[in-house]
């Protein structure tokens, strides 16, 4: 047996040749053998019975997996638009300079391959990278220049971090780079907490009551949909069968957000502990956190949370005191796939499988994970069933605004002194939260990351509510020297890497608005093509079949509604159209070497 096959095997073995640990077992191989080939797959598909294009399927959807070679160290530079901003690309020429091999190439020796991926969940400290599932952040052309010779000498990257950041990002488990720039904490998230406290309360109410309390406080979805809570949780309960699941959303792919990180680091016990409270309320005996990939260095960290949890009787047998009410959580991990954070998706990428959204009905609640009843929530919503329950859900209530109540944790970065994360109480406007983090001179603010609204400096009085602009949770502070159609550019390149290409709208609808984006950037654009940008917009919102593609457009969509002026400034005034191609410069060298003249009218 050769030293793949001997890999593969054991690797599959490690997790009892379960299909629903797919990922787990290609993460494992490619980390032994630096790719997952083609006789990879055939091994892997052997080993687990299954077909190989379903195996192939997989490696190719997530960017963290591939066929080819990665290196034996694998870089990750972050090159969404606040890293852009920061100096992404002047990093980048450091990285190749000392590497000698560009971005999308593995050096010489097959020891450093560079990589560019979409976001890592960092945007308050960029430019940023991931290396072997290590961070490293702030980087600056010193910090590259000593990575990579220490690279070079064989150091694990773990043992190449020489400073880390602050809280729990120094505990032993984690010894991180990252800081998690708490700039304010509010009532609920970040008041003080008691593990345990909040799920023996849970227990000593019936499920419909601890359900009540949850409608009570109209406690909404903290991922951005801003579902109810409560309903989500009465559906679950009442949908059909024995077996149900809690499902922890830890996928934030949202270019701009990393609130979910700093409650990974910080406060774990709470979500934690509400994934357990939402198991009592539907009956479910078991959960699952669903990791980003991006975030494998906490894994080990977040293991211990929960083994510490048990021994102290708040997860497992009898969990919170309860006799009969045997709850426990296990982590799935992703593999870099924004499309995940789409909650039928990500059951689909928990089961071992491609991260495609299925057609709803039936939605989660009905048939969800291994076509079980399924609640998937959010991160920070999980947190807030913790507090609701200790405070009430009529105290809860009294917070916010009469269609968003409660606190909402936000991302804040790009332009301004102060990044980091801000628990503000729904209804602040951007104006107070541009004062609080120091980004006055604002020219635009994206609010929801790139899938949300860019908006204009009259409109800085809007409040931060799902009344008015709604948001995940990121919020990104543009300058008045940054280019916006270079962000809006980014943005929709974003969408259109992320497309998980299953429906048309999404998949050609985006290439053909960013194709047009960069005509009229070019200045060959016409009001007719400012026009068909617009009819686009609608068709991919409309006609997509998930909620990715139904927000792609955004940023162009809403670029054009609050900043016209910016794409009528490139048009040419008084044309039908103008052709993007320019004939005379494309054969211009040509006719130069022949001694021609190019034969072109007008010319």
């Amino acid at each position: 047996m050769g030293k793949m096959s001997e890999v593969v095997k054991k690797c599959v073995n490690n997790y009892q040749k379960d299909p629903t640990r797919m990922l787990d077992v290609i993460r494992d191989v490619q980390a032994v053998l630096g790719q997952v080939s083609d006789a990879a797959i055939a091994e892997i598909a052997g080993e687990m019975n299954v077909s190989s294009v379903d195996v192939e399927g997989v490696v190719t959807f997530y960017h963290f997996f591939s066929k080819d070679p990665v290196g034996q160290y694998s870089v990750y530079l972050n090159n969404s638009a606040v890293s852009v901003m920061m100096g992404c690309y002047e990093i980048a020429k450091v990285f190749e300079r000392e590497v000698g091999c560009k971005f999308g190439e593995v050096s010489s020796d097959g020891k450093i391959g560079l990589h560019y991926t979409a976001d890592i969940g960092m945007n308050d400290q960029e430019p940023a990278a991931i290396i072997n599932g290590v961070i490293f952040t702030s980087l600056t052309a010193d910090k590259v220049k000593a990575i990579v010779a220490e690279m070079k000498t064989g150091k694990a990257a773990r043992d190449i971090v020489k400073e880390f950041g602050d809280g729990k990002n120094q505990s032993e488990l984690i010894k991180s780079m990252v800081k998690n720039n708490i700039q304010k904490k509010g009532v609920v998230l970040f008041a003080p907490f008691t593990p345990g406290s909040a799920l023996k309360k849970a227990v000593s109410m019936t499920p419909e009551e601890v359900i009540e309390q949850m409608k009570i406080s109209s406690l909404r979805g903290r991922g951005g949909a801003g579902f109810p809570t409560g309903m989500k949780w009465d559906y679950t309960r009442q949908s059909p069968g024995e077996k149900k699941y809690i499902v922890c959303n830890g996928d934030e792919g949202e270019p701009g957000t990393f609130k979910d990180r700093v409650i990974f680091t910080e406060i774990p016990e709470m979500m934690f502990e509400g994934m357990a409270i939402g198991g009592y309320a539907i009956g479910a005996d078991e959960g699952l956190l669903y990791l980003r990939g991006e975030y494998m260095y906490l894994k080990t960290y977040l293991e211990d949370v929960l083994s510490k949890m048990r021994q102290a009787g708040i997860l497992g047998k009898n969990a919170g005191g309860k006799q009969g009410f045997n709850f426990d959580i296990k982590i799935k991990m992703g593999a870099g796939a924004y499309v995940c954070g789409e909650e039928s998706a990500l059951i689909e990428s928990a089961e071992g499988k491609r991260g495609e959204p299925r057609n709803r009905p039936p939605f989660p609640a009905q048939r969800g994970y291994m076509g079980k009843p399924t609640s998937v929530n959010n991160v920070e919503s999980f947190c807030a069933a913790s507090r609701i329950i200790l405070e009430g859900g009529e105290w809860f209530a009294k917070l916010g605004t009469a269609q968003s109540r409660g606190t909402k944790l936000l991302s804040v970065s790009g332009d301004c002194k102060k990044p980091g994360i801000y628990e503000i109480e729904f209804g602040t406007t951007i104006q107070t939260l541009l004062e609080e983090c120091e980004g006055r001179t604002a020219k635009a603010v994206q609010v929801g990351g790139p899938s949300g609204s860019c908006v204009d400096k009259s409109k800085f009085g809007q409040r931060i509510c799902y009344d008015d602009l709604a948001t995940g949770g990121s919020i990104i502070v543009i300058g008045q020297d940054r280019d916006l159609f270079e962000v809006v550019k980014n943005f929709m390149e974003f969408f259109e890497e992320e497309s998980c290409g299953w429906c048309t709208p999404c998949r050609v609808g985006n290439q053909l608005l960013l194709h047009k984006l960069e005509k009229i950037m070019h200045g060959h654009g016409t009001e007719a093509d400012l026009k068909e940008m617009e009819e686009w917009c609608v068709t991919v919102k409309s006609m997509s079949r998930c909620g990715l593609g139904q927000t792609s457009p955004n940023p162009i969509y809403t670029t054009l509604k609050n900043f016209r002026p910016m794409y009528e400034e490139k048009i040419q005034k008084g044309k039908d159209f103008v052709s993007e191609f320019d004939m005379a410069a494309a054969v211009k060298d040509s006719c130069a070497v022949a001694g021609r003249k190019p034969i072109v009218e007008g010319h």
